[in-house]
């Protein structure tokens, strides 16, 4: 069992705003698929990172679900779509094996 978290930006690379929209497709194709997940849209986390000098921040609600399999080609053209969609250079998308108590 793994626990996969998405991390989705609430603003684009421009510092336009996601539509709401965005995020419900994605949450919707991730309970047909697995039957069920987790949002944290409330308050949102924020991502800091390091380029050159300069400190970059992002606003992220973080979306989670446990699968029995990690079909990491399927997660992966996931990110790859979700680059588009949300008009970021990098979508973070992990996964981390758990045990259920």
């Amino acid at each position: 069992m793994h626990l996969v978290q998405i991390l989705l930006p609430l603003f684009d690379n421009e510092g336009g705003k996601i539509p709401r929209e965005h995020y419900e497709t994605v949450a919707a194709e991730i309970t047909a698929r697995f039957g069920g997940l987790t949002a944290y849209t409330r308050s949102p986390a924020q991502g800091r990172w390091k380029r050159e000098e300069a400190t970059n921040y992002d606003d992220v609600i973080v979306l989670e679900v446990m699968v029995r399999n990690l079909d990491r080609r399927w997660w992966g053209d996931l990110r790859k779509r979700l680059e588009d969609d949300f008009r970021q250079q990098e979508i973070v998308i992990r996964a981390q094996p758990i045990e259920r108590l």
